[in-house]
Parts: structure tokens; sequence; C-alpha cells
């Protein structure tokens, strides 16, 4: 058993931007056995390029409100206390509002696999 108080208190705060657009931090709070948890931090309109996960990925609004799209889909709002739950290999992105930050714990299971850049207008 292992308690983590918020962070991994050896971790530094991570800013992300190979595979993020605009301003995202992360608070890395586990790394194990092919699962990762961390919390991330979106300014408004940053979000994640299109991206899917080898077993899914579980996120929780903690602040803010955002957006989930699945590819070939419309962008859906999201707000604190809400959960998505990706399935395996869905492509998807999340992030922000254009006008409204987002923070977000994420569980990822398994590899994650990095697509293209979001380059449509949402909003």
């Amino acid at each position: 058993m292992r308690i983590v108080r918020g962070r991994d208190p050896e971790a530094p705060t991570e800013q992300r931007t190979a595979t993020f657009s605009g301003v995202v931090h992360a608070d890395p709070a586990i790394a194990a056995d092919g699962t990762t948890v961390a919390t991330i931090s979106f300014a408004p309109g940053a979000r994640t390029f299109w991206h899917s996960h080898e077993r899914g990925q579980l996120l929780k609004v903690v602040s803010g409100r955002g957006l989930v799209c699945t590819f070939g889909g419309e962008p859906q709002r999201i707000e604190v206390g809400d959960l998505v739950w990706v399935p395996p290999g869905e492509r998807h992105w999340h992030g922000g509002t254009s006008t409204t930050g987002m923070v977000h714990l994420a569980v990822s299971l398994g590899t994650t696999e990095w697509y293209d850049e979001v380059k449509e207008a949402h909003p």
C-alpha cells in the first residue's frame, strides 16, 4: 500500500508541451504497473493532442470547466464532479474551454499513443 498526499513529493510540476497545446501543467502522483495518475491543469483554450490509451482512461474534473471530444464526435462540456471514462483505444482529446481553465485528475491505463494536434476551433 502507498498513500500519496495529492502528488508525488519527489516529482516536480511538469509543463507539458510536446503533446499539448496552450499552457498545461501536470503534477504526477503515481506511476506504477502501467498506470499513471496525475493532476492536470489546463489554461483557457489549452488541450491535449488527439490520443488513445491502451487500457482506457478515467478523468475526474476537480476545478473549472472543460471539454472532452471523441474522434469524429462533437466536444462535450465537463465540469466539477464529472467523471469521464474513455474506453481502450478510443481516440480523444480534453482540455479547457476557450474562456475557462480546467483541472482534472487523470488515471491512464497502459501506454498512451499520441496523434496530431487538435486544429479545429471549438467552444
